[in-house]
């Protein structure tokens, strides 16, 4: 089974309808599970990093801590995973009551005291490995088995926004699970349906994440990198058709063809139908 993540990231507004919409889509659409983050630019940015005016305008992305008991809710009514990602070593605690897991950016791969801290939690951890080489990546796994977490899941992307096809590099889904032996799965950014089944089809990718909008008006909409809830909808059902056009593998006539045998071109003389369904016809010779 798939497990397909929705990453709302700041495309909320600070709604909390809207946020409870994401959940209801997202659990419409086939995902197994729905992600918030929890920030606070204050603590996000070194002072001085981003104008102020930027630093103000961040700070309507920011997720309500009031939220989280409703989310959570939502999410057990609608029989789907919560999960948040922390930005900040106190927002760990503050999500530990609510989260299913933990989900850790790959902005914050290097940040040994926030995966140490998610770990000690005891629940599961994913976490992005964008723009992280092998060394870092092992580094991270270390860190995170070290402080309790015995089997993290990765993700494999690319952190830009969005992705080139061309620079998905799904062919480094193999390579971190041959060099980890955890779980890998794809984080898409480049909202093409074609990449997102090459991952689970050709490379195994068992956990994909996305980002979602509900209706083109989301604050990262615009940049090209999120999905809508129709597109990723179909995506998730074909996803199961192909696992079901696999089949046993005995290859013989699957009862859809079965019909048509008796029109083969008889071995006699190439001529449609065979022989015996022409006697039985009386068709003439």
């Amino acid at each position: 089974m798939i497990q397909f993540i929705s990453e709302v990231s700041s495309n909320h507004a600070r709604d909390l309808n809207r946020c409870l919409e994401f959940i209801q889509r997202s659990a419409d659409a086939g995902c197994s599970a729905v992600k918030f983050q929890l920030f606070r630019v204050d603590e996000l940015f070194a002072k001085g990093a981003l104008p102020d005016s930027e630093v103000a305008r961040r700070k309507n992305w920011e997720l309500p801590l009031e939220f989280l008991p409703p989310l959570a809710q939502r999410c057990r009514e609608l029989n789907i995973q919560f999960s948040c990602t922390p930005f900040y070593l106190a927002a760990v605690a503050e999500l530990d009551p609510y989260v299913d897991f933990y989900k850790i950016a790959s902005y914050e791969l290097l940040w040994d005291d926030l995966l140490a801290a998610c770990a000690r939690t005891g629940k599961p951890i994913v976490i992005s490995t964008g723009m992280a080489t092998m060394p870092e990546i092992l580094h991270a796994v270390e860190t995170l088995k070290r402080h309790g977490c015995a089997a993290p899941v990765l993700l494999h992307c690319t952190s830009a926004y969005p992705t080139p096809h061309e620079e998905a590099n799904l062919a480094a889904i193999e390579t971190i699970r041959q060099s980890t032996g955890c779980e890998v799965g794809w984080s898409d950014h480049t909202v093409e349906p074609a990449v997102m089944y090459r991952a689970i089809h050709r490379w195994g990718a068992k956990v994909i994440e996305f980002h979602l909008d509900l209706d083109g008006q989301g604050e990262e909409y615009s940049a090209g990198h999120c999905w809508l809830p129709d597109q990723i909808g179909s995506v998730i059902r074909d996803v199961s058709k192909g696992f079901e056009a696999d089949g046993n593998g005995v290859k013989e006539p699957v009862p859809s063809e079965l019909s048509d045998r008796a029109w083969r071109a008889d071995p006699s003389d190439g001529l449609r139908p065979l022989k015996e369904t022409r006697v039985a016809r009386k068709l003439a010779e």
